[in-house]
């Protein structure tokens, strides 16, 4: 039974002008064409052929290889697929290029904020260089701000719309220096280059140095910590008055409590006590990535 070439195309999937493409490429030969109209006919059985031809189509099969594929060398499938998958992964690192370069890498602002909530931290003692800064770490999606003076530690992350990698302390002067400008840019992107750290936005750029000292290992500070053993939430005008300062059982001396209390966000404080004489862990109740340690001091 042959059938109409509107007839077959409904069948098939292709429209009739891919049809007479096919045909006249050799890929699919209607059955038989009317001498005298040019009309063309096909059987029932060339449908199965025509469907596979437009899926192989729909996955950008060429067209030579989609004729050495039904003829059996079911092999070139597999290499068209792993070309595709190569093509994809490409594709995806020239999107993210061009997406970092469309959209803000983090907002100036907000890394403004963040900047000045952890700078109080920072240390002064030119004994320890490494600690008069804030230490800047830059990951993929994630930049972290951290700074302690040995006797407080504050930690900040944020998310980020880059992929860069670098680490350094940035000295606290310059870095204080920057946060007013820093404060009025809608969208900046962050980078380490050569001895600074470079702030740029738009067309301008602004850099702080960086100091050439190696930052403690907090991380592992925060690992090493005892489990804890009581919490709670208190609110920043609870706090005690006094030269020392106690809660949930813990000494703190009054000055340094309330240095560390002020990198917080928010009204709401979290204290995690383990032990007397450890550090405290303080965390925003409304700012779950922005962590504080303060060192206790021994009672009277």
């Amino acid at each position: 039974m042959l059938i109409p070439i509107g007839a077959f195309a409904r069948a098939s999937g292709l429209t009739p002008s891919a049809l007479r493409f096919y045909a006249d490429c050799g890929l699919l030969v209607p059955a038989e064409v009317d001498p005298a109209t040019g009309y063309r006919y096909y059987r029932q059985e060339q449908c199965e052929r025509a469907q596979l031809i437009r899926e192989l189509r729909e996955i950008d099969v060429p067209l030579d290889a989609v004729s050495r594929i039904l003829d059996g060398e079911h092999g070139l499938l597999d290499e068209h697929v792993r070309d595709l998958r190569e093509r994809a992964r490409k594709a995806a690192a020239a999107a993210a290029v061009i997406k970092r370069r469309l959209t803000p890498a983090v907002d100036g602002r907000l890394l403004s904020a963040a900047f000045a909530q952890v700078l109080p931290a920072a240390g002064d003692d030119p004994d320890f260089p490494a600690l008069a800064g804030v230490f800047v770490e830059l990951e993929p999606e994630v930049l972290t701000l951290t700074a302690t003076d040995r006797y407080r530690l504050a930690t900040r992350g944020l998310a980020v719309r880059q992929e860069e990698r670098g680490s350094a302390v940035v000295a606290r002067d310059g870095l204080s220096a920057l946060l007013p400008w820093l404060a009025e840019q809608p969208s900046v992107v962050v980078s380490f280059e050569g001895d600074a750290l470079t702030l740029s936005a738009d067309a301008e750029r602004r850099q702080a140095p960086v100091v050439a000292a190696e930052f403690p290992d907090y991380r592992q500070v925060l690992a090493a910590l005892p489990p804890v053993r009581r919490r709670a939430v208190l609110r920043r005008d609870e706090l005690p008055a006094g030269d020392r300062v106690e809660v949930l059982g813990v000494t703190f001396d009054a000055a340094t409590l309330r240095a560390a209390v002020a990198t917080a966000v928010g009204p709401d404080l979290l204290f995690d006590v383990s032990e007397p004489d450890q550090p405290v862990v303080i965390r925003s109740a409304t700012d779950g990535d922005s962590t504080t340690l303060a060192m206790p001091v021994r009672p009277w």
